[in-house]
């Protein structure tokens, strides 16, 4: 793990593995709600955490002090929500081809799978799905679609994710869900946060 200032009023944890950075958002925010932490903004990444609105300095002397859980030992606490989805994704038969198992066992795979939102980026709204073995990770499609429906799951690297707006996309889609994922009106307007576990469950 290395810590960096960023700017006058941030810091950015730089994490040796992608596991950790959950460990490291939870032990955070416990001590934001604890008042042992001062942060406007905790934001995770693939690899990183960046702290916004605080004390580079005082918090570096802080964070290098503190421990988060092991990924293995996190509760399963927090919310989690179920995603009705539709298992009719046009590239459901690839993703089968790249696991090397038939159609339905994809399907079981995903709708077995506890997943949680790592961090979230791409598009307002859109969490970046983490749950899936290392192996069962898929590339992207080599020319992107113009267009993806919103509501469109689909599975890229070790990620899934569910498009919260129709946008351009390279992701292998394998179900569509009519559940909104973000409205600027809510709060918060992400329906999916980090630390959120998810269940695609079959519509």
């Amino acid at each position: 793990m290395r810590i960096r200032p960023v700017g006058a009023y941030a810091l950015l944890i730089e994490c040796d593995h992608p596991d950790q950075v959950e460990g490291w958002r939870a032990e955070l925010c416990r001590r934001r709600e604890t008042g042992e932490l001062n942060a406007v903004e905790i934001v995770p990444a693939a690899r990183t955490v960046l702290l916004d609105g605080v004390d580079p300095a005082a918090v570096t002397r802080l964070v290098a002090g503190w421990t988060p859980a092991p990924p293995t030992g996190m509760p399963g606490a927090g919310e989690e929500v179920e995603v009705p989805t539709l298992y009719d994704g046009a590239d459901l038969p690839v993703v089968a081809g790249h696991w090397g198992v038939p159609v339905p066992e994809v399907v079981r795979r995903l709708r077995d799978t506890e997943f949680r939102v790592a961090f979230c980026g791409f598009a307002p709204g859109f969490g970046y799905l983490t749950g899936l073995p290392a192996e069962l990770a898929v590339p992207r499609l080599a020319t992107p679609r113009p267009r993806v429906p919103a509501g469109s799951v689909a599975l890229a690297g070790p990620y899934a994710g569910i498009y919260p707006s129709a946008s351009p996309g390279g992701w292998l889609l394998v179900g569509r869900t009519t559940l909104p994922l973000f409205d600027v009106h809510a709060d918060p307007p992400a329906r999916l946060t980090p630390g959120t576990r998810v269940r695609l469950v079959p519509a």
